[in-house]
């Protein structure tokens, strides 16, 4: 008592080291319990550890097919040191559809829309229907079509691996070409962290394209690759973190090309200090194998429009090939924005991008560049903000127009 210290013992007893007992499902009507069980990939017998719960909830979730998850553990251990489990699930609501809409002076409209199935089969599995008709009203070369329909089943063969299947159809009347292009693909998507998602598969392409060197028709047999890294703190409108998206696609020239291979690289970054966020993006692209004559006109690249550079004409800087202009076989695109919050939901932005085009696989700048740059303003909603861009030119061809006007929901990127 005169030091004012106390002598103290402590004893733990751990208990029994457990294992996961019997595993039941409640809550769900339409999807099957077997099902359930093979998502969460929780199994009898394995060592108990929290962190699989977490795991469990988190799969089950993912598949857009319950709207409430949670694993409860027993209050009383089971025999030979078992610890029961109860799964409870309320089911979603399995369909759901809806649509986007996106303006620019020189695009036109996009118009797109889906239709979402998450319970397909009784196994929540998922079957989205997209479509998209783009280029309405614009100066773009005409109108565009796209259709696709993808089915994926979670769980497939095992936790965290999705089979997929996809078919998609794309009419394209570009400024430098055109095609009608047929595509089927399967695959696995492979969870291999909370925020990495890894996907591969083999497809088939036929296409028929008319471009700056005529008529051909192509078929290829792909090997689609790609890595998802997100660590946004928001995806729809994102305010720090960062995302690298990662594909490419190696292909077999069964007919129209030789062997090859496409790499696209997407990089995205994201700060705030107070009300002022900066948003940087770097677009990478290149074109292996075959030589630019021979290559697909749909894997090659261009520069300009609202998914590239604003301030320029859609697809406006591509290459010159004997006297005729086509797309290239790299891309390098920077963008940066400094978005400034002024109220709870209005934000303003400063903007610039540039864009280079360049005839080898890799940018050796002996290509041409272009620039542009502009302000905005944002106004945040509920399903992600609305977007109004002012651009114009500042570098490369200036002739074209003064002031370009884009229009969407969510950010620019």
């Amino acid at each position: 008592h005169g030091a004012n210290q106390l002598d103290a013992r402590l004893r733990l007893d751990p208990g029994p080291r457990l294992t996961f007992g019997d595993i039941s499902v409640a809550g769900n009507e339409d999807v099957r319990t077997a099902r359930v069980l093979k998502i969460a990939g929780l199994e009898e017998g394995r060592t108990f550890d929290p962190k699989e719960i977490e795991q469990a909830e988190r799969r089950l979730r993912r598949t857009g097919s319950f709207s409430s998850v949670s694993v409860a553990e027993a209050e009383t251990i089971g025999p030979d040191n078992t610890l029961p489990l109860s799964i409870g699930v309320v089911e979603q609501t399995p369909r759901r559809f809806g649509f986007g809409a996106e303006y620019s002076t020189v695009e036109g409209a996009t118009l797109s829309a889906f239709w979402l199935h998450r319970n397909f089969l009784g196994g929540a599995e998922r079957f989205r229907v997209d479509g998209d008709i783009s280029g309405l009203g614009g100066e773009t070369g005409g109108t565009d079509y796209q259709f696709g329909a993808r089915y994926e089943r979670p769980a497939t063969p095992k936790a965290d691996t999705d089979f997929f299947a996809e078919f998609q159809v794309e009419m394209l009347d570009e400024p430098d070409f055109t095609s009608d292009t047929g595509e089927f693909t399967l695959g696995f998507t492979r969870y291999a962290a909370e925020d990495l998602t890894v996907e591969g598969g083999i497809g088939y392409l036929y296409s028929e394209t008319t471009d700056a060197f005529g008529p051909e028709t192509f078929e290829l047999l792909t090997l689609p690759l790609g890595a998802v890294l997100d660590r946004r703190d928001n995806a729809l409108n994102p305010t720090e973190g960062y995302f690298l998206d990662l594909t490419t696609t190696p292909f077999a020239g069964l007919s129209g090309t030789s062997d090859g291979a496409q790499l696209e690289f997407d990089a995205r970054a994201y700060r705030t200090a107070g009300n002022l966020t900066f948003a940087g993006r770097m677009q990478l692209g290149a074109l292996f194998g075959p030589s630019l004559v021979e290559s697909p006109a749909f894997y090659r690249f261009y520069s300009g429009g609202g998914g590239s550079v604003r301030g320029q004409d859609y697809q406006s800087l591509g290459v010159e090939q004997g006297g005729l202009t086509t797309g290239g076989r790299s891309l390098l695109a920077l963008s940066g924005e400094l978005r400034a919050g002024i109220s709870d939901n209005i934000q303003l932005v400063a903007f610039a991008d540039w864009g280079y085009v360049g005839s080898e696989s890799f940018p050796d700048f002996t290509g041409d560049s272009h620039a542009g740059a502009g302000l905005g303003v944002r106004y945040n909603t509920g399903i992600g903000p609305i977007r109004l861009d002012l651009a114009t030119p500042v570098s490369g061809d200036t002739s074209a127009s003064d002031i370009y006007v884009y229009i969407g929901i969510g950010q620019a990127f």
